[in-house]
């Protein structure tokens, strides 16, 4: 860790001229949660660019597009730890304090503080203490989970779907073959070496679905019956058998 680093800091910059430094930070994890549903992409992010108030993150690992006009400032966080590594982490944030999603350096500190550096120390935060990966809800994922067996019959179809995630901030997108679900510690979990949703136990009642010229869009509903922002985009026949909701079989 760099002399001018504390475990958490508020940076003294603009995100965006925070944002454009992604490309020399190593592999990120750009990680958003929304109604049960954590949207990751991992890998190096290639390009930057800032247009018209937004930030597009993109490559071969990353999709996204970031709207500056939500983000009010970026903390550098250094208290998370997998096992005996540190996973820094760069948490945007709205005007209420609010993290919307978290760039987290699976390279660890030295490539992170390599480019902090050259922004200089901020402002000293206490650290925060995150609810644990899969606390507050089931155990085990019924065998009737809506969106376990909604992915499940897109599996069946063999088609190609896109998985969005779009929140108050940001646009993530990943697009590609579905690998086969893994339900475990009450999260439905779609795992690529690049792409991971976990969706909780329970956090889809129900699908509206869309139409979009050739392709069908379905909007994940809460249990109000609310779009919380999980959206999948494809082909037709990769929804004919998706159930609507909790209450008709497929």
């Amino acid at each position: 860790m760099t002399s001018t680093a504390r475990p958490r800091e508020k940076l003294n910059a603009q995100p965006a001229e925070i944002l454009r430094t992604l490309p020399v930070m190593g592999r990120l994890m750009l990680s958003a949660r929304s109604g049960g549903a954590t949207h990751e992409r991992m890998g190096a992010v290639e390009t930057v660019a800032v247009e018209a108030g937004a930030v597009r993150l993109s490559g071969a690992c990353h999709d996204s597009r970031i709207d500056l006009a939500c983000v009010a400032d970026v903390v550098a966080d250094r208290t998370s730890r997998m096992r005996e590594r540190v996973l820094p982490r760069l948490e945007c944030r709205d005007a209420a304090g609010e993290t919307l999603f978290s760039l987290i350096g699976l390279d660890g500190l030295e490539p992170f503080d390599a480019v902090l550096e050259g922004f200089g120390a901020g402002e000293a935060l206490e650290p925060v203490q995150r609810e644990a990966p899969g606390s507050g809800g089931p155990s085990e994922v019924p065998e009737d989970d809506l969106g376990a067996r909604s992915f499940a019959a897109i599996l069946a179809s063999g088609e190609d779907v896109a998985i969005v995630i779009e929140r108050p901030g940001l646009f993530q997108h990943w697009r590609g073959a579905l690998p086969e679900p893994k339900p475990a510690m009450g999260f439905v979990n779609i795992m690529q070496p690049d792409f991971h949703l976990h969706l909780k136990a329970g956090a889809v009642s129900g699908w509206e679905r869309e139409a979009e010229g050739p392709a069908t869009i379905l909007h994940a509903l809460d249990a109000e019956g609310v779009r919380f922002g999980l959206a999948l985009r494809g082909p037709a026949a990769a929804f004919a058998k998706v159930p609507d909701s909790h209450a008709v079989r497929g």
